[in-house]
């Protein structure tokens, strides 16, 4: 990456809107400021991961002098291009770890709240439109989205690189651990207070917050978390499995695992090269990898032996997050019950298509949530969980509910960058859920002003259901079955 180093005045002059001048431990920072929110992009959080630095622990970010152009997004992490909307502009780079901070004052001490995307740990970025963080910041917080490593850069074992010590395997996480560690130091610069960071994020970037709850690296590193369809019974394979998958990968690529340079013929690989190659497979428990030290096992089984941080929690999914029509109906073929647990499983949902529909997304989304928010509840943190199921009148027909991933526009306020028309009634709940989220990030409590009452996880099983009407206080939805769904889970587990 070409560093871009501009003196104030002439970047003052050249800016479209007002100049805003940060001084981090890095260097300063020249960002922008419209409508009184101030936005600093592309800031280095860690050195560039890139030549002998490949599948390294993150170093320090390299100083620099002058002042720093922070107008303008950075390159996203290298990926095979997507048309998904969490994905912002290119170009893709190795060099990627930066981060991005939006804030409505810079001298004030404000709760923060930082986004860990999405994209099954192989796509995604902090830059993308769906992702700016201009109307949450507008709500009295300092927002911070990230990019990590991705793909076989952000999670890869080798029986070389294991020879040589140190943090293995999870470099996506060693990369977010370290921008957390980065807005410890920082963030009070930006308006921010290092006391009060929220962590949330959807899909992998729940998978992600789950895990640094349980991560002993990211302790301290924040006050609250919100998981949004985040798994949590999801497969993380052994280090000597993710090694024995590294060594094939590697000699497919010509460098044997037995050669004395093949660390170093690794990191020499051209990068378009290494991201052809394929990535790893999340659904195989290629990403993450219990490598014994970051990652020890599932989150379920982590909170099922108290070793989360005991803070502030919601965690959450969306209605029907896989659809029949996305692959997610259930077929004898791939279903993997027996006719007695069929015939329970259907009766426990009260129809054939209810659960035909329902089961997968309940078995991958549903249930690990609420298991987790019981487990979480139960070690005396307090603790919130939902379901989304508003639905924009311009989806497509064919989606009985509200799919995976979103959820993202609503609390975000970008409704703009929804994949489908939206309307005055969206833009009217985009703004409560977003309440509900800043909130939290503010208090400990996603609850306040005129919102319904949202009420604590605990026994009675309370929860709250977004809905085209509003937000609404139920029972969790389904008990039954997602009774028996953790069930089987449980003798699955015992049973390995």
């Amino acid at each position: 990456m070409r560093l871009s180093v501009l003196p104030v005045l002439a970047l003052a002059l050249a800016s479209p809107v007002a100049a805003q001048t940060v001084k981090i431990d890095t260097g300063c920072l020249q960002g922008t400021t419209a409508d009184g929110i101030s936005s600093f992009k592309n800031i280095p959080y860690a050195a560039p991961p890139i030549g002998a630095l490949r599948w390294k622990l993150p170093q320090p970010a390299v100083r620099w002098s002058g002042v720093r152009d922070a107008a303008h997004y950075g390159p996203l992490c290298i990926q095979v291009p997507s048309k998904d909307n969490g994905v912002g502009p290119g170009p893709a780079s190795e060099d990627c770890l930066q981060l991005n901070v939006t804030s409505p004052s810079l001298k004030a001490k404000l709760p923060v709240m930082v986004w860990i995307h999405g994209g099954g740990f192989t796509n995604g970025s902090g830059t993308a439109a769906l992702y700016d963080g201009t109307a949450l910041a507008k709500q009295g917080v300092v927002v911070v989205t990230i990019n990590y490593r991705l793909g076989r850069f952000g999670f890869f074992a080798h029986p070389a690189l294991t020879k040589e010590g140190g943090p293995l395997a999870n470099y996506a996480m060693m990369d977010m651990v370290a921008s957390l560690k980065w807005v410890k130091r920082n963030i009070s610069a930006f308006g921010g207070d290092p006391a009060q960071v929220t962590i949330f994020g959807e899909s992998a970037g729940g998978i992600a917050i789950n895990q640094l709850m349980l991560m002993p690296q990211a302790r301290g590193l924040f006050a609250r978390a919100i998981t949004e369809s985040g798994l949590g019974r999801e497969l993380t394979g052994p280090l000597a499995a993710a090694e024995a998958k590294g060594a094939i990968f590697g000699e497919k690529l010509g460098v044997k695992a037995d050669q004395p340079d093949a660390a170093a013929a690794l990191r020499a690989l051209p990068a378009d090269k290494v991201l052809a190659a394929g990535d790893p497979n999340l659904s195989l428990g290629d990403m993450p990898i219990a490598d014994g030290q970051m990652i020890m096992g599932s989150p379920v089984d982590g909170f099922a032996k108290a070793r989360e941080a005991k803070v502030p929690f919601i965690v959450g999914s969306n209605n029907i997050e896989l659809p029949k029509a996305y692959g997610g109906g259930y077929t004898k073929a791939a279903g993997g019950l027996s006719e007695v647990d069929e015939a329970q499983m259907v009766a426990a949902y009260g129809s054939r298509e209810a659960f035909e529909t329902r089961f997968k997304s309940d078995t991958i989304f549903t249930e690990p949530g609420r298991t987790l928010a019981s487990l979480h509840a139960s070690h005396g943190s307090q603790t919130w969980t939902y379901r989304f199921s508003i639905l924009s009148a311009g989806a497509p027909k064919f989606l009985p509910a509200t799919p995976h991933a979103q959820e993202r526009q609503y609390l975000f306020q970008n409704l703009n960058a929804s994949p489908w028309p939206t309307d005055g009634r969206d833009a009217h709940l985009a703004k409560t859920v977003s309440a509900y989220w800043t909130s939290f990030a503010k208090t400990g409590s996603p609850n306040g002003e005129d919102r319904p009452t949202w009420p604590a996880y605990d026994g009675a099983q309370q929860m709250i259901d977004f809905t085209n009407d509003g937000p609404i206080v139920t029972k969790a939805p389904d008990a039954a079955a997602i009774a028996l769904i953790a069930q089987r889970a449980a003798a699955a587990n015992t049973n390995k």
